[in-house]
């Protein structure tokens, strides 16, 4: 019965991921790809927590760790970049 409940939900996961990966395409404007990209970042950290608890295994966490920050230091990048027009800013003084 769970095997199954998860199976259900990847399938459903994945028919998200395809849709954020079409807005991530498609998108009209910079700020919605990026959320896009924060967006297709979770559904990813979704799907290997659930196929961890599919294959019931822990190995998968330091992954998922590793997703999300990932996920979080360029969502944080790409919507300073178009704040700013860069992403490190350097002082010259000169």
């Amino acid at each position: 019965m769970i095997q199954g409940i998860l199976i259900c939900s990847l399938v459903f996961l994945s028919f998200a991921i395809f849709a954020t990966v079409y807005r991530l395409i498609k998108g009209p404007t910079a700020p919605d790809r990026i959320q896009a990209l924060d967006a297709l970042g979770i559904n990813i950290i979704s799907g290997v927590a659930i196929f961890s608890v599919f294959i019931r295994s822990t190995g998968f966490f330091e992954v998922i760790l590793l997703i999300g920050i990932l996920s979080f230091i360029g969502t944080i990048s790409f919507a300073r970049y178009i704040e700013r027009g860069v992403v490190i800013e350097r002082n010259h003084s000169e």
